[in-house]
């Protein structure tokens, strides 16, 4: 069978690099897109694109009847899921084989047989696979719940059966919490999986996350493609990966690959699909689940086989045979993967929204890949998971390929929106992650080196600097734009070069790093020469340079000669230096904040969201940090917690309401004593 056109049920960077790939194929695409969407990257690459529906995934990119129409539409053979969305959805699997339509994706008896994580526990225990220790039964009573995992031993994890991507999921340490973290699991698993069933597994202190990329064809062929270690994680979701995985002897790589091919094999596996393990402090290995379709972090296993594991997916769904056999397949160097996300880690990784009003990305080459699904000038909205992109390096060796992956977090450039860059910079360069020391728990334990005071970030002399000199720069250029509109060209009132008679002129810039202020004194020219003099607490400095359009700065200060990137942005001045990112404030002196405000009133919501619990009654008293209520956005909960101790006077909104971004949740009074 050959296929000729494609359509991509998904968004985002996956749709983008599927779409690359069919290109290169001679395959036509088909984007779908919904409402928020309109303009984003995949629909701009793609041959046509077909609007789907509302913002709300439910109304869009989960509507399967939606996605079969927009394939009979535009008369295409095939539909690629990616992942997320319905990639392991059996119904919908079911919807394309009715219509005549090729599921880029394994048999629907195999989704069913994997797409409940006890379902397939129970498969595969029969097939001798090692398990975890846990309860994976149909009896969903809270009580029963709470009572399997008194039995099994605390701590446990509680995890969504249809799940995936750490949502849907709470490790539990104490009885007293469980009931609570069931409710919580529950209310996240309905809503990203429809389906709210969970298992309980005893979970391990220390443990790995090693996941094997199987691949099996039509013809009964089964290969993997080796390991990626997965062990760095926060709230159970990724954040970095790597390939092959460190430590990893050929015997126990044998032995795990074997175990995957034949997980794989039992259920009579076709297309791509990762079969996870967690494995304890003495090596001992325990299957998880099976996720019945590609990975996010894939591009690791392509780097290190040279493998194209999307052409794979569309030859295999073609009916043709995989083209290596497992003898064929070897390790060449080592991969890593960060995902670079508009998250806030300084604030709980809350998830940021906003217009990328700069976005420069490192170059690639045959070391550096960037895969994303958006452009500077898009937007992040909080309609979808906020990935900006994946940063993957490969070089001959792991400590290669490590310096690689700093050297580039370096060299990206994001302003618009908040980004976890400067927090991956700090975990790549921690003595655990560096030293190989991985578990899921390294982020949590390493939290000192990971989540610095911000006095310890506080920003060097040459930063502020640079982002004075760069206003003054800025302020320079537009004077020269505004003069040439103009008939005289050579009026001295465009001028910016501070000259004045029988005097030198002097003016101040305040900036505000946090909670930190300064001024700077700025005096023109000088001593014959061009620039200008900054005084920073006290001592001088002469600097000169050029800022591109681009924000790049070629400064000198005092003879030292600087290269950085100063982009304004509103109010703020972003410079990028060293590695490292500063956001300044500039200051308008005139401006005088109202007296008041403070904490008393209401308590904002940080992002647009639904509110889908009430934890405390209207008029109770409330401790400092003690939950209120929680809201839910971007298919992750986030708890509002009290900011001090005080009278809840009443909630703005019931639960299920919409709420928008700095909309007031409650209105809270401080106690005064």
């Amino acid at each position: 069978m050959s296929l000729n056109k494609i359509l991509i049920a998904n968004r985002g960077e996956i749709a983008c690099r599927v779409i690359k790939t069919a290109r290169r194929m001679g395959i036509l695409t088909v984007a779908v897109y919904s409402e928020a969407d309109a303009g984003a990257r995949h629909v701009r690459l793609a041959d046509q694109a077909v609007y789907i529906g509302p913002p709300a995934a439910q109304q869009s990119y989960l509507l399967a009847e939606a996605i079969v129409a927009a394939c009979k539409q535009t008369g295409a053979q095939a539909v690629h899921p990616g992942y997320g969305f319905l990639s392991e959805n059996e119904s919908f699997a079911q919807a394309c084989a009715r219509e005549g339509i090729v599921f880029i994706g394994p048999p629907v008896a195999a989704i069913r047989a994997m797409g409940s994580k006890s379902e397939a526990k129970k498969l595969l225990e029969a097939a001798g696979v090692p398990l975890t220790p846990g309860y994976h039964g149909d009896d969903q009573d809270p009580a029963f719940l709470n009572q399997q995992a008194d039995r099994i031993g605390y701590p446990v994890l509680i995890k969504a059966a249809a799940g995936g991507g750490g949502k849907g999921m709470r490790a539990v340490f104490k009885s007293e919490e469980f009931l609570d973290a069931l409710s919580s699991c529950k209310r996240e698993a309905l809503s990203s999986f429809g389906d709210q069933h969970v298992l309980i597994e005893k979970y391990l202190q220390r443990p790995r996350h090693i996941e094997f990329q199987i691949f099996g064809d039509m013809q009964g062929n089964v290969v993997h493609l080796f390991e990626r270690d997965c062990s760095v994680q926060r709230r159970h979701q990724k954040v970095l990966e790597e390939a092959p995985a460190p430590g990893m002897t050929s015997e126990r790589r044998a032995a795990m690959g074997r175990v995957a091919v034949a997980a794989a094999r039992t259920v009579g596996y076709v297309g791509a699909g990762t079969v996870e393990f967690i494995v304890d402090s003495h090596g001992s290995f325990y299957f998880m689940e099976m996720n019945t379709r590609l990975q996010v972090e894939h591009p690791v296993t392509e780097m290190i086989t040279g493998v194209d594991l999307v052409e794979w997916q569309l030859r295999v769904a073609a009916g043709e045979s995989l083209p290596l056999a497992q003898e064929q397949l070897a390790i060449r160097g080592h991969a890593l993967e960060a995902r670079i996300y508009a998250e806030d880690p300084d604030k709980g990784f809350l998830p940021s929204t906003g217009t990328l009003v700069h976005l420069a990305a490192p170059e690639e080459s045959l070391h550096v890949r960037i895969d994303s699904g958006v452009e500077q000038g898009d937007a992040i909205t909080p309609h979808y998971d906020p990935m900006i992109a994946k940063l993957i390096v490969w070089d001959e060796t792991r400590d290669k390929a490590l310096a690689r992956m700093l050297q580039a977090l370096a060299q990206y450039r994001v302003v618009g929106v908040a980004n976890n860059i400067d927090f991956l910079s700090r975990l790549v360069a921690c003595p655990a992650f560096a030293s190989a020391d991985l578990d899921t728990g390294l982020i949590e334990r390493e939290r000192a080196l990971l989540f610095p005071e911000t006095g310890a970030q506080a920003p060097p002399a040459q930063a502020w600097l640079l982002a004075g000199l760069a206003e003054l720069l800025r302020e320079t250029a537009a004077a020269q734009r505004a003069a040439a509109r103009r008939e005289d060209t050579h009026s001295p009132w465009h001028s910016r070069d501070g000259w004045r008679l029988n005097s030198a002129a002097r003016r101040t810039l305040l900036l505000r790093y946090h909670e930190t202020e300064q001024s700077l004194a700025i005096a023109y020219g000088g001593d014959g020469r061009s620039g200008y003099t900054l005084t920073l607490d006290g001592h001088a400095t002469h600097a000169a340079g050029q800022l591109g359009e681009n924000g790049e700065l070629r400064a000198d200060l005092d003879g030292m000669r600087l290269t950085a990137t100063v982009i304004a942005s509103g109010l703020r001045r972003h410079v990028f230096l060293h590695g490292r990112a500063y956001i300044f404030n500039s200051i308008d002196p005139l401006y005088h904040a109202g007296e008041g405000g403070g904490l008393d009133g209401g308590l904002a919501a940080p992002m647009p969201g639904k509110i889908v619990a009430v934890l405390v009654s209207a008029g109770s008293h409330v401790d400092k940090g003690q939950p209120l209520l929680i809201l839910e956005a971007m298919k992750m909960e986030h708890t509002i917690n009290a900011p001090a101790s005080g009278l809840v006077k009443s909630f703005r909104f019931a639960i299920g309401e919409q709420v928008g971004d700095g909309a007031e949740l409650v209105e809270f009074e401080i106690d005064k004593t």
